[in-house]
């Protein structure tokens, strides 16, 4: 098989092309620029895109012996990634760019290229596996629960999964840097990349502010009295405790949380943490990771990249998915997506447009 190593410079995907290799496929390893203007230090392990992670992704396929190239996907990744990443924020809403980068870049844009160059495959380090079966290739979740990453790439559809390769699904994280080290690949003790990659510093809010400008207006709670100032809705997610700065205590004198964001009236409204309790989800843009199952349906659902698997009810249709949880769930935001699991294998991934107590 002619297999397209996506090498970002970190030791997972440095050790899945390696494996690639000794399963006797015809490895050709790339590393996608996606920024115009890279640093040339990583922070510490913030980011993933710097000049010092394509030499450490180049010298990894040196000691691999196979071909390498950089691909330029910066306007791409800036349109797709970037830009949506800042809509939503401007719209009230709380996304998650790894997925939105998976699904337009990894195993769009980059799938799409190397298919028209006669790649049967991307590979790259992501921690899932991939099971055949009648129905076709399944996704499954990583024996490393912790560093399990079917999540964000529920918005995977079959036909992407089955040109795609993820080698490290059945093994853990640990015994990956083990085999870096055996392999004398200068990446085994390298930190993880975290946090969001174009934003390095992790400046969020400063980040946003730069491309959305400051807009102050009022933080008000559930009565809709004014308790508070803010300098931008953008800087709020649903659920967020710190940072909110309010002028008028509580009356119980318990904290209060961000439990809605008005973009269109710039308000933020708070309450107690109870008020955060969801057990209806809505979502849309559902994306099938095997035959579409329509109708009720019964299983597991995820809702954060690293959270907790929670029983729950839905009903499948093609556009939309809704969900009902047996126990509530707080902290829980449109844009966010939810992915369903029949044990350990992805069902379907959508993206939150409401949820409701």
């Amino acid at each position: 098989m002619k297999v397209l190593a996506a090498m970002s410079g970190g030791v997972d995907s440095a050790v899945a092309a390696a494996r690639a290799v000794d399963a006797g496929h015809d490895v050709t390893g790339v590393h996608l620029a996606l920024s115009k203007n890279p640093q040339s230090f990583r922070s510490g392990a913030r980011g993933c895109c710097s000049k010092e992670d394509a030499h450490d992704a180049r010298r990894a396929a040196d000691v691999l012996g196979i071909p390498f190239y950089v691909w330029d996907l910066s306007d791409r990744f800036a349109a797709d990634v970037v830009d949506d990443f800042v809509a939503e924020y401007a719209a009230g809403r709380t996304p998650n760019p790894c997925l939105r980068c998976n699904e337009k870049i990894k195993f769009s844009a980059v799938l799409a290229r190397g298919v028209a160059l006669g790649f049967d495959a991307v590979c790259t380090g992501h921690y899932a596996r991939l099971v055949d079966s009648e129905d076709g290739v399944q996704l499954h979740r990583a024996v490393d629960e912790d560093k399990d990453q079917s999540y964000v790439l529920g918005v995977l559809d079959r036909d992407q999964l089955s040109r795609s390769y993820f080698p490290l699904g059945g093994t853990r994280k640990p015994e990956v840097r083990r085999e870096a080290e055996r392999r004398g690949l200068a990446v085994a003790d390298k930190p993880d990349s975290h946090d969001i990659c174009f934003i390095p510093d992790g400046d969020t809010a400063g980040f946003l502010d730069r491309r959305l400008g400051s807009r102050a207006g009022e933080i008000v709670d559930e009565t809709g009295a004014t308790v508070g100032r803010h300098e931008g809705s953008h800087h709020f997610t649903i659920g967020q405790r710190r940072g909110l700065r309010l002028g008028v205590p509580a009356a119980d004198g318990r904290p209060r949380y961000v439990l809605d964001i008005s973009p269109v009236t710039n308000t933020v409204t708070v309450g107690p943490q109870q008020a955060l309790a969801v057990r209806r989800i809505d979502a849309g843009r559902p994306t099938w990771a095997g035959p579409a199952v329509l109708g009720p349906w019964r299983g597991n659902v995820q809702l954060r990249a690293h959270g907790t698997p929670l029983p729950a009810s839905a009903l499948l249709e093609r556009d939309r998915v809704e969900v009902t949880l047996d126990e509530p769930a707080v902290g829980i935001a449109p844009g966010q997506a939810v992915v369903l699991y029949d044990g350990s294998r992805v069902v379907a991934g959508a993206t939150i447009t409401a949820t409701a107590g």
